[in-house]
């Protein structure tokens, strides 16, 4: 058994000073320093903040390598360990609208790295049934609308690897949107022309979430309510945003947190230098676009993400540390067994310094060595 001692962490918004007891992977207490059982391996976090690793639901590469350019066992083995590295517990590699061609070398990638996977989760297939009246930095030739068989044949192929997937629902059959919902797949409404009606429709019957909140979408209309407007009056839809404060202003982050709540939680939607393939991504004054200039994905890590929210958004630093870990869990339906500290819960924790620096990693109870921080 392990005890993490001289540390703090947060149970809701109360900040606790208690010792963290760990035992094969999983959290199984939380006592006074006086109450640690003898025999226990002491790890002191010398007054560090103790935090829920990272889950992130929307990346496209990490550690230098582009996944859609490089759909391979290689990259996402490279993915795992830089995000893991950054303090991740869990990640969804990401794959824009392409061509049919790397969609299943990628699942081919997934399927074969899953058995050696540490913080993978699997994919989110980000298109290609998108609305082209939405692309955002998508291949506008590789869009196209969801065919009942196209849709059976893609995921018999990935064998369980397509965890979530982005989609313009107005534009899908309700054929299509179901068997999807059948197989597991958590859907995303996004790169969205949806009025309120159909948006508030597709959340009724079953579509749980939203992709990036406030891109790729109209914007409100005050006469005219569309998407957005059912996003954020709706009980129980849930959306991703991007707090780089260049794809969504901070003060409208913190209009829609305010709406929110537990509702919305952080990506980074984050790409990497990239010259080769479909897309292809520059950096340019902190942010990535495409060749003709588009905003393309963010340059930010989760935990600048959770920074930004606290400095600049007016969030709680215990509520942004949940908008990146037991929310996004939430969406996937993992958060019975990770995503925050507490008894039964898997011992994927950060040790964070007063300014949120990195300084220790804890992955299923094992304190694992940071290689590039």
């Amino acid at each position: 058994m392990i005890a993490i001692t001289n540390c703090s962490f947060y149970d809701d918004a109360v900040l606790k000073q208690q010792s963290i007891l760990i035992d094969k992977g999983v959290i199984t207490g939380l006592v006074a320093d006086q109450d640690i059982p003898q025999g226990c391996q002491i790890i002191d976090a010398q007054q560090a903040l103790v935090a829920s690793a990272c889950i992130e639901l929307q990346i496209y590469g990490s550690g230098g390598k582009l996944f859609s350019a490089f759909p391979t066992v290689d990259t996402l083995r490279q993915m795992d360990q830089d995000l893991l590295d950054k303090g991740h517990a869990g990640f969804l590699a990401c794959l824009a609208t392409n061509a049919p061609e790397v969609f299943n070398q990628a699942i081919d990638a997934a399927k074969a790295y899953r058995a050696e996977a540490k913080t993978f989760l699997g994919l989110h297939l980000e298109g290609p049934y998108l609305n082209p009246r939405r692309l955002g930095a998508h291949i506008g030739a590789y869009v196209k609308k969801a065919t009942l068989d196209e849709v059976k044949t893609l995921m018999e192929r990935a064998d369980g690897v397509v965890k979530m997937m982005t989609i313009a629902a107005e534009l899908q059959d309700d054929a299509v949107i179901q068997y999807l919902l059948d197989q597991g797949v958590v859907l995303s409404l996004g790169h969205s022309d949806a009025n309120f009606d159909e948006a508030t429709a597709a959340y009724n019957n079953g579509i749980t979430t939203t992709t990036h909140l406030f891109n790729a979408m109209p914007s409100i209309h005050h006469r005219a309510p569309n998407l957005p407007t059912a996003i954020l009056n709706h009980q129980s839809a849930m959306a991703s945003i991007i707090a780089d404060g260049m794809h969504v202003d901070f003060e409208v982050l913190r209009f829609a947190k305010t709406l929110m709540g537990e509702r919305l939680f952080l990506i980074t939607d984050a790409v990497t230098p990239c010259d080769t393939g479909a897309y292809q991504h520059s950096l340019e004054d902190g942010k990535f676009v495409m060749p003709d200039g588009t905003l393309s994905g963010s340059a930010i890590t989760m935990l600048q993400a959770i920074k930004n929210c606290v400095e600049y958004a007016g969030i709680t630093l215990p509520e942004a540390l949940r908008m990146a870990s037991l929310y996004p869990s939430r969406v996937l339906g993992l958060d019975t067994t990770m995503g925050n500290i507490g008894v039964g819960k898997q011992a994927n924790l950060m040790l964070l310094n007063a300014d949120l620096k990195l300084q220790k990693i804890m992955f299923r109870g094992v304190e694992h060595l940071i290689t590039n921080n």
